[in-house]
């Protein structure tokens, strides 16, 4: 089953013709990626499908139901999360409040509950539990910010370079906690830099050139082809 389904999507920037009729799907309990160079458009996708970026035409199904119209204001109660890229955390909030934050959606019975499901799923979070989140480490950060999106229990979490800025011992940790979420259920759209690691955890992938997709296919065998490979692996 199609979760989320894009249908040629067209996205300007002013007179930049950013996205070019790009099409593609994820389905349930799947990893799909989207990888490129910088500037090829991936986060001008996960920022229109959240609502934050409007498309000129094209449409947008998330469980089979046209959300190209939705503000973004009402994205997570459709069931959907974006972990954005530079991790926008509340700087001046303590840990234990930026999850709170991320629970808004849900019945104020059942934040608190949640804020320990997260804790235990990242306990790096309850040793910082009281502290001004401004003030973590780089990966402590992505941490909160991916932790702060699960408290709506989405179906699908989309997350925009998780691993942009750390160091390769908390890529690592990043990645594992990702595939950690998969086992659990969660359908992911990732969209990463590091196309190694990605193509090393997703299901299948698209490759994004200059606003079009230029190849697709089963991210090991991405992984596998010569030209991926000189283009997005340096080998």
């Amino acid at each position: 089953m199609s979760m989320l389904e894009i249908q040629d999507l067209h996205v300007f920037y002013g007179a930049i013709h950013a996205i070019k009729g790009v099409s593609f799907e994820v389905q349930e309990h799947e990893i799909v990626t989207l990888i490129g160079a910088n500037g090829a458009g991936k986060s001008t996708i996960l920022n229109t499908i959240a609502g934050l970026l409007k498309p000129r035409s094209g449409q947008i199904l998330f469980e089979g139901s046209s959300i190209t119209a939705t503000p973004a204001s009402k994205m997570v109660r459709h069931g959907m999360a974006l972990c954005p890229e530079g991790r926008r955390i509340f700087q001046q909030m303590t840990v234990r409040e930026n999850l709170e934050m991320g629970g808004y959606s849900r019945p104020a019975a059942e934040v608190s509950p949640s804020v320990e499901e997260m804790f235990r799923r990242f306990p790096r979070l309850k040793e910082r539990e009281k502290q001004v989140a401004g003030t973590l480490s780089g990966g402590e950060q992505q941490m909160l910010a991916m932790a702060r999106a699960l408290m709506s229990k989405p179906r699908l979490m989309m997350l925009d370079e998780p691993s942009m800025g750390l160091a390769p011992i908390l890529v690592e940790q990043i990645f594992d906690i990702i595939r950690e979420l998969h086992q659990a259920g969660t359908t992911i759209l990732l969209v990463e830099q590091n196309a190694q690691m990605a193509l090393s955890v997703a299901d299948r992938a698209y490759v994004l050139e200059t606003g079009t997709i230029a190849m697709s296919g089963p991210a090991r065998d991405l992984l596998e082809d010569d030209s991926v490979r000189r283009a997005y692996l340096g080998s």
